[in-house]
């Protein structure tokens, strides 16, 4: 229940924000993947980061459509939502919080005791043992090579690897933050971090591009903190070339340096947009879609 009680605390975490700036955002991100289970093509969906139907319109899916989220009360609350009791898979998108949060007990307790170590000395050793890490989103590549879904939503999931991620480190740590404070030095547990972020979301867009599906995918960019208004201006990479702002803003990378285009070598972008989400005061969040148009079956999972 580790990985699914950390994904329920996000899911809650979300519903309990101001919903006032969300009309926009909720307008896009329905429209998009309601656009993406309507397309051409027979047969059901498979919505990855289904959560509690919020952002998926269910109504527009075909029947047999599944939903994939790893927290245990997200088909429940699908069903309250959108009375739509959908096939579901609860299971790790990444193939490698499990792996995670084994190697940072282990490395935040002494075996010999099971007392926390020091905290910096703990940390040190965490981001040591990070780069040995490397998820390869196995239950999903294996799923997807016996289903062949046509298509497949990425609902909003993606750029939460790196949101989960954290808790599944400091949860190891019992309250103690693991992280260096001081924003003028360098923390070697949060750069070992991104780094195992950027390789859980290359293995499940690389699970993705390997089944040769109608890939309709939706999810956080990034996200800008200050007091200054935000516009985009015209679509560029990297993202952050296209944001504007009157003051400098504090940048969050959703998807640690991770340029999602990039990772479908040999397949056209048919669609590419991006919008705002004004998520609390001074939070920005720089929303993203896109949609890979599938392979042949021939070419798909050889």
């Amino acid at each position: 229940m580790g990985l699914a009680s950390d994904l329920a605390k996000e899911q809650w975490a979300l519903l309990r924000r101001d919903r006032r700036g969300w009309g926009e955002h909720l307008a896009h991100i329905r429209g998009f993947l309601g656009e993406g289970l309507q397309a051409g093509g027979a047969g059901p969906a498979v919505i990855l980061g289904a959560g509690s139907g919020l952002e998926v319109p269910w109504k527009l899916a075909p029947p047999g459509s599944v939903g994939w989220d790893a927290d245990p009360w997200s088909r429940a609350w699908t069903l309250a939502r959108h009375r739509r009791w959908a096939p579901w898979v609860f299971a790790d998108l990444t193939g490698g919080f499990a792996e995670l949060a084994e190697v940072s007990r282990r490395a935040a307790l002494q075996p010999w005791s099971g007392r926390l170590r020091p905290t910096r000395k703990a940390a040190l050793r965490l981001a040591g043992l990070l780069e040995t890490l490397h998820p390869d989103a196995g239950p999903l590549r294996r799923w997807l090579r016996e289903r062949r879904p046509g298509r497949i939503l990425a609902a909003n999931v993606m750029g939460q690897f790196g949101v989960v991620a954290q808790r599944v480190v400091e949860k190891a740590f019992a309250g103690r933050s693991p992280w260096v404070e001081d924003p003028e030095l360098r923390d070697p547990l949060a750069v070992a971090l991104d780094a195992w972020t950027a390789r859980a979301v290359r293995a499940f867009l690389g699970a993705l591009a390997d089944s040769g599906a109608d890939l309709w995918l939706v999810h956080d960019r990034g996200v800008l903190f200050g007091p200054s208004a935000v516009a985009l201006g015209p679509l560029t990479d990297p993202w952050l070339a296209q944001v504007r702002a009157a003051t400098p803003l504090e940048a969050s990378d959703s998807l640690c340096g991770v340029e999602v285009r990039a990772e479908f070598p040999g397949r056209e972008v048919e669609r590419h947009q991006r919008w705002l989400w004004p998520v609390a005061p001074e939070q920005v969040h720089v929303m993203e879609a896109l949609r890979v148009p599938g392979r042949p079956a021939g070419n798909a999972l050889r």
